[in-house]
């Protein structure tokens, strides 16, 4: 189902890469939200940290980073902020290698990983059975929700989802960003990937973690990949058992497990993302009954950046999401 959306872009931000660009260089968030960090140990005897916002028995929320993002992310802290006013606690989680500091495996993450989300709600509904449990995803990390909703079913006991700016069909995102602007994110995205092959690379030699340390020396010399295409054949297929990117991109893409969510969930998207195009964005007979689509026709990347004064930006979605929360939290 498809609704009408609130969001009126801001008129100093009409363009799509100002959405998107705005956020990332010039949000202040320098606002301290009290925030506590604990360390899980994965089945796989690696590690992932989450970054906690609020104690207590509130509602929880789990928020999900997109591709090379973190707890730090201007859309992450900002949302916990507006969560905890609103009686919400939240945690973050750093994928694997997201949180400062490496992780002790080859092994990364990707669009379709969603084993350390689920290992994460297994260990907080063990802890807090009855608390009402929330996720929210962004772009990446929307992905991995949608995905991993779709794949859990009627297993998950969640009050809704939110996901914002997903990659529904990662070959043809990945063909995008091969073109025009769309390529200057594309070569900030691979350089900070390529860092954070190379510092993983680093700590397993340092650590003396060698069988580890030689999965990732024979991914070959990186310096020359420049796209998503080349580094998920070299890394990505190769790191998780994938024949290519393209069978990377088919098993992983979640457009395909809409249908079976059953999780109350709101998708958010923008028909101007720098990162997609519109065709990509599924059609409602694609959706499950409990999925609703708010479409808007600006808002760039994970913008939405709404108000009639420069000086004052408002982030539509520090209010939509908490509405939705609320909504679904009192039905």
């Amino acid at each position: 189902m498809q609704i009408k959306t609130s969001f009126k872009p801001a008129w100093w931000l009409r363009n799509a890469h100002l959405q998107t660009l705005y956020p990332a260089l010039f949000r202040n968030t320098s606002v301290k939200t009290p925030t506590w960090r604990e360390r899980l140990i994965t089945p796989d005897h690696d590690f992932i940290d989450l970054d906690y916002c609020g104690k207590g028995d509130q509602p929880l929320v789990i928020l999900l980073h997109g591709l090379s993002g973190s707890s730090k992310s201007s859309y992450i802290k900002g949302l916990q902020q507006v969560l905890i006013k609103q009686g919400f606690r939240s945690i973050a989680l750093n994928f694997r290698g997201c949180s400062g500091e490496s992780n002790n495996l080859a092994r990364c993450y990707h669009s379709g990983d969603t084993d350390d989300v689920d290992f994460l709600y297994q260990t907080l509904r063990q802890r807090e059975p009855t608390t009402p449990i929330a996720v929210i995803g962004f772009s990446l990390g929307g992905n991995v929700l949608l995905k991993w909703l779709g794949e859990r079913g009627d297993n998950l006991s969640l009050f809704c989802a939110v996901s914002v700016s997903v990659p529904f069909v990662l070959s043809a995102c990945a063909s995008k960003l091969d073109s025009g602007f769309s390529k200057i994110y594309r070569n900030n995205l691979l350089a900070e990937l390529k860092d954070y092959i190379e510092l993983k690379f680093n700590h397993l030699v340092n650590t003396e973690q060698h069988e580890e340390a030689k999965k990732i020396n024979q991914l070959g010399d990186l310096s020359k990949i420049n796209s998503f295409w080349q580094y998920d054949e070299r890394v990505i297929a190769r790191l998780y058992g994938y024949k290519s990117a393209e069978d990377y991109y088919q098993q992983s893409s979640s457009r395909q497990f809409l249908k079976d969510i059953k999780v109350p969930t709101l998708m958010i998207q923008s028909i101007d993302d720098p990162f997609m195009s519109k065709d990509v964005i599924p059609h409602s007979h694609e959706l499950s009954s409990k999925v609703c689509m708010e479409i808007t026709n600006r808002g760039g990347h994970v913008g939405f950046i709404t108000g009639l004064n420069p000086f004052k930006p408002q982030y539509w979605l520090e209010q939509r999401i908490p509405e939705f929360l609320n909504n679904q939290l009192n039905l």
